[in-house]
């Protein structure tokens, strides 16, 4: 049994086409946008009437008949205004098509601007078009779509239904066009690099994998954009950057998806430090276009977080020590267990590397609520950033927190190809070993360093947790636009 109100559309949809009236045309008449336009005639006294004809198009969000008059709330993607039809003031005909309105419709509308005695902007109905009818209702009559769940799955409805949801996004597209925009503005060049790569490499990831039939080979996701840009620093552009979707096969989160966006950024004759001043360029720069109302304050997560720089700067085994109680600057595996253990703290086997990631994620990262860049990484869990060249244990590399999230990953770049060969080996080592998210020998990458790569510094940024962080989204889903989800449950 079909719905009664999807019926009752259905049954207007027939009214229409038994007047001959195309419900969906090929050609749209020239409309103006709604949000300048209302702002044109803001100056109107109330039942002051413009003089102007004016035609506007958009979706019918709100209805209300009285007889012999009607008045429709048109929204499009700049605003809202009112329009009002009378018996007197159309055809017969007409207004009687106009009774096969309904909300969600999309309705082509001309005539005077005026405003009424209550000081709506409003526009006085002498012609309208049919542009689209919409076969179901919106949710909950125009009240808002609240499930997350439908949210998520149906987000064309949850852009209808909720302002915020559209603020999001529109804050993203502004965030991601600040950040092309600045690295434009420093001499930087956006390339593209390939998604599907016959070895998945730049991180420590699982990828996707997949089969290309014609060449008979394996191929997979990227799981980062690094190893192709170093390419193109060898190749003699110094400054070069990609934002691009990346690919993980691994669990979803708050803060994971299995498809996200990354910018990896690269300059030649650079370091950390270099990357640590461009970060903080990026994201004062990207609040600034994101968010309105000035300022260097969002709320994240129940808190207030103040994202002026500079930032503060920790070394990582100082940070793990504080927060843990465990002295992990010997990097010696054995006497990290030792300590784990007098304080009942389980750490997964493996290198010193593994064990101070272990103890960080847990004990630290939760209390890194202002923006912090954590400096210095163990070798083993860094295998493309370059050693300190006072303690070779460590690699200059940093990591940038925010909200307990970390939103950056960047390296003083390795660009000496006999270390970068005996790096890939041990991942290759660690991976027989059973962890199938270190690294595979890339020996075609290798090949480019032999040629020569100047010293660089590179960075990645996670595009859709930074998007988070402006907008005070709680979850990585409230920001793309199409998040993976489980398989719709009957």
């Amino acid at each position: 049994m079909t719905d009664p109100l999807i019926q009752s559309r259905l049954d207007h949809l027939e009214s229409l086409r038994t007047r001959e009236i195309d419900p969906f045309p090929a050609r749209v008449p020239f409309v103006e946008p709604i949000g300048p336009l209302v702002e044109r005639y803001g100056g109107l006294s109330e039942e002051e009437r413009s003089g102007d004809r004016v035609t506007i198009a958009g979706r019918v969000t709100g209805i209300r008949r009285m007889g012999k008059a009607s008045f429709f709330d048109i929204r499009d993607g700049t605003g809202r205004l009112q329009a009002h039809v009378t018996v007197d003031g159309v055809e017969e005909s007409a207004y009687e098509e106009l009774g096969c309105v309904d909300v969600g419709d999309f309705l082509s509308i001309s005539g005077e601007v005026f405003r009424t005695k209550r000081g709506e902007m409003t526009v006085a109905v002498e012609a309208h078009t049919f542009l689209a009818k919409a076969i179901r209702p919106l949710p909950e009559k125009w009240h808002g779509l609240k499930d997350v769940e439908l949210r998520h799955r149906h987000r064309s409805l949850d852009l209808v239904s909720n302002d915020e949801t559209r603020e999001a996004f529109i804050a993203r597209s502004r965030m991601i066009s600040s950040v092309r925009r600045t690295l434009d503005d420093l001499g930087f060049i956006e390339v593209e690099t390939p998604i599907l790569q016959p070895i998945a490499g730049g991180a420590l990831a699982r990828p996707f994998v997949t089969h290309h039939n014609a060449l008979d080979i394996a191929l997979y996701m990227r799981i980062a954009l690094e190893l192709y840009l170093k390419r193109v620093l060898v190749g003699g552009i110094d400054r070069v950057y990609e934002i691009g979707k990346c690919f993980r096969n691994e669990g979803v989160s708050t803060e994971h998806n299995p498809e996200f966006t990354m910018l990896e950024v690269y300059q030649a004759y650079a370091d950390y430090e270099t990357m640590m001043a461009l970060a903080e360029r990026l994201v004062a720069e990207a609040l600034s276009a994101a968010v309105t109302g000035g300022g260097s304050t969002v709320h994240f997560r129940g808190q207030e977080i103040d994202l002026a720089p500079p930032w503060p700067r920790v070394r990582m085994l100082n940070l793990v020590r504080e927060t843990s109680g465990i002295d992990v600057s010997s990097l010696l595996p054995e006497e990290i267990d030792r300590q784990a253990d007098e304080k009942g703290i389980d750490l997964p086997p493996g290198t010193a590397g593994k064990k101070v990631e272990a103890l960080f994620e847990r004990f630290a990262e939760p209390t890194l609520v202002r923006p912090t860049f954590v400096y210095d990484y163990p070798v083993e869990i860094s295998p493309l950033a370059k050693k300190r060249s006072d303690d070779d244990r460590l690699v200059e590399r940093f990591e940038l927190f925010v909200g307990g999230m970390e939103i950056a990953n960047a390296f003083s770049e390795l660009n000496d190809p006999i270390d970068q060969r005996e790096r890939f080996d041990a991942q290759e080592q660690q991976r027989a070993a059973g962890d199938d998210e270190a690294h595979r020998v890339d020996d075609d990458f290798v090949f480019a360093l032999e040629h020569g790569m100047p010293p660089a510094g590179g960075m990645g940024v996670g595009i859709d947790r930074l998007a988070m962080l402006l907008t005070g989204c709680e979850s990585i889903r409230d920001v793309i636009l199409f998040p993976t989800l489980r398989g719709k449950r009957d």
